[in-house]
This record gives C-alpha cells, structure tokens and sequence, in this order.
C-alpha cells in the first residue's frame, strides 16, 4: 500500500527527530488538516498560521509591509518571509509556507488563477518554488497542499 505524501513526511519527521510548522494563505488549512489526518502527528507538527490577509501575513507572520506592497502576497520574497515567521513563531526545525491564487477570481496576466509560490525554510537553506496549476478552486488549493508536502519530503530525502 502507498502511504499518503502526509504520512510519508510524517514518517521522516518523526525518524529524524524534526518539528514542523506551516503558514497557510490559499490553502486556508488544508495543508494542516491534512497532517492532523495522520495518527501521531503531534510528535512532530507544532501548528499553521493561515495567514489569508496582508495584515495578517505582517502583524503574524511578520512580513515586510515593503515585500507585501512591492512583490505582493504571491511572491517568492513573501512565502520566504512567511516561512522564516512560521518557524521563529513555532520554534520549528521547519517551516513550509504557501500562498497562491486559488480563483476564480484575482488572477493577473503576470499572476494568473493557478499561481502558487511555496517555500520551506530549515537550518541549512531555504527554498522557494513557483507553481501553476489549472483547475477550479478546490482542485487547485489541493494541488498546492500536495506540491507543499512533496517539497518537505524533497528536503526530507535530501533531494534539495
């Protein structure tokens, strides 16, 4: 049977003896509901910060006012800065963070529907990849809940 990508990452944490955390915008707490699915998960999942507004993102998370006005909330700087939050305000190891444009509105012609920057922050690097998914609202908050846990397992598995 092939365990779920949840499962997977949650098997290495523990092995590893790693803390995570997650900074959640998109996605409104998938990504954290589905960690909790797994059995066991607080041994290694210290909490998510949805983190949908740009107040939120910068009185919680803190993020730039700058980064937000200059590269907006779906920016490779403003997952980087939301990870680097999440882990100084859980005390991770790691952090993961996501923001995108889930639709069907908000899109741009340099930011259509379907983009989504994720990023992982860990004591030795950080990392950021850019995404864009087709779909409607849900296929793409869940496509970036999966791209998200695979970027952990990446690290995990040290294929960063």
């Amino acid at each position: 049977m092939i365990q779920s990508l949840e499962a997977q990452m949650g098997s290495l944490l523990r092995e590893k003896g790693l803390k995570i955390a997650f900074a959640e915008s998109c996605t409104g707490g998938l990504l954290s509901d589905r960690i909790t699915n797994v059995p066991g998960s607080s041994e290694y999942f210290l909490g998510s910060m949805v983190a949908y507004s740009y107040e939120a993102k910068a009185n919680l998370l803190n993020v730039s006012w700058d980064t937000l006005d200059t590269f907006g909330a779906v920016s490779q700087e403003t997952v980087l800065e939301m990870s680097r939050g999440a882990r100084k305000v859980f005390q991770a190891n790691l952090a993961a963070s996501i923001s995108g444009i889930a639709g069907p509105g908000g899109g741009t012609p340099a930011k259509p529907v379907g983009t989504v920057w994720l990023a992982l922050t860990a004591p030795d690097g950080e990392w950021a990849r850019l995404h864009r998914f087709s779909g409607e609202r849900g296929q793409i908050k869940a496509a970036s809940a999966d791209a998200a846990l695979q970027l952990v397992l990446d690290y995990l598995q040290g294929k960063l």
